[in-house]
């Protein structure tokens, strides 16, 4: 009978040979989360720095800098990055190389946040202009869609200048290019809306021109959902479709998630597959209809249940997120076969944002190597981080100034 240890060497200590040519070390990702740790001006700052290298020290084969914007005028907060012909590059230099570190690979990942862009610092325009209950926002015009292929190229070549690894293109989690592929946001009535195909176009540009800026050995990730969780969003037969179109691009990593921030929308843990991950069905699904490796994120607890993943053919990669804020060297314990699965909190308290809010101290908590100290309410963690960001609002004007009108 096999050992745990034989299991996890079999299993998530395999490297993963992406289609350009690079290869992951094993099969675990520090999945991209919203880390809020950039200076309020688009830079990295040095806690944000230490929290990459401790996750690269912690045996992931990759990490992903969550929310880096490709333009300062739409973001998701006032502490994401932004990957601009204006940026810091020695900042964006040294995050990328205290990330790189024990061969491991770092790739922002890039975005804009369209209709749910951060209202104090922008404008929010999606798709299609929406005025509902709890969202409004603009619609792009032809112009501003067709400009976005060129925003991500120039963003995926500041990335690659600066030392970072790869890229990974957001199209999940109701931002922008998840807002185009769901029917609830996108109504646009050209080109670029009604089938899948035609929701699907702008992204399939984006991509082809990141390509063709960074390279064929550069690394393209991207990010999908596999459903909204939304009445009249996107299905998982759209998302499906969605995984069929991006088969014909020269796409590398295929990382599914899924869920929207839609104010009041349910989270992903509120799913039928609360008790494990989430998109487990979907991606065994998705899987068949694409060659492209797919990496599964969400709901991940323990280490049988990744191993399971793996071997179930649902997955070639497993994205980890909150159990890695929980434990940053969560990796190399599982590499190793042993039991140390995270103990995720158990919080007395119920206030609407509160767990985020408590998770995004935390990694604060990681970047200072001050964890331990650690001991926020999820009220006192959501008045520091609303605290947080106001201040960095002042930061974030200062530094790009009102955002178009």
């Amino acid at each position: 009978m096999k050992s745990k240890e034989q299991d996890a060497d079999a299993d998530l200590c395999q490297p993963l040979h992406l289609p350009c040519g690079i290869q992951l070390k094993n099969r675990l990702v520090k999945a991209a989360m919203s880390d809020s740790l950039g200076d309020g001006a688009g830079n990295p700052t040095p806690e944000q720095m230490r929290l990459y290298q401790r996750w690269a020290y912690g045996g992931a084969a990759l990490t992903i800098i969550g929310e880096a914007q490709v333009t300062p005028w739409h973001p998701e907060k006032p502490g994401n990055l932004v990957f601009d012909p204006t940026a810091d590059m020695n900042a964006l230099g040294t995050l990328a190389a205290r990330g790189r570190v024990n061969d491991t690979q770092i790739w922002p990942q890039l975005g804009h946040a369209g209709a749910l862009s951060y209202r104090p610092i922008s404008h929010p325009a999606g798709p299609s202009p929406l005025n509902i209950d709890g969202l409004q926002c603009a619609g792009l015009s032809r112009d501003d869609v067709t400009a976005l292929p060129a925003l991500y190229a120039k963003a995926a070549q500041v990335a690659q200048d600066a030392g970072f690894s790869g890229v990974q293109i957001h199209a999940g989690h109701g931002f922008l290019f998840s807002q185009f592929l769901s029917p609830l946001f996108n109504h646009r009535v050209d080109a670029y809306g009604g089938d899948v195909a035609g929701r699907f176009r702008i992204i399939g540009e984006t991509i082809d021109a990141v390509r063709r800026a960074v390279g064929p050995s550069f690394p393209i990730g991207i990010r999908i959902n596999a459903t909204d969780q939304l009445q009249g969003g996107l299905t998982n037969e759209d998302a499906l479709e969605v995984v069929r179109l991006l088969s014909a691009s020269t796409a590398d990593l295929i990382d599914i998630s899924g869920g929207t921030y839609f104010p009041g929308a349910p989270s992903s843990s509120e799913g039928s597959a609360a008790s494990g991950p989430y998109f487990l069905e979907f991606a065994k699904r998705a899987k068949t209809v694409s060659a492209i490796p797919i990496m599964l994120t969400g709901g991940f607890k323990t280490q049988d249940q990744a191993i399971s993943a793996l071997r179930s053919g649902a997955a070639d990669a497993i994205g980890l997120a909150r159990a890695m804020v929980l434990d940053p060297a969560l990796p190399n314990a599982w590499l190793k076969g042993g039991s140390n699965d995270p103990v995720f909190p158990v919080f007395q308290e119920t206030v609407p944002g509160g767990v985020t809010a408590w998770y995004s101290m935390r990694l604060t908590a990681l970047g200072q190597d001050a964890e331990a100290a650690f001991d926020q309410s999820l009220s006192e963690a959501l008045t520091a981080n609303d605290e947080r960001d106001a201040a960095r609002c002042t930061l974030w004007r200062k530094r790009f100034g009102p955002p178009p009108a």
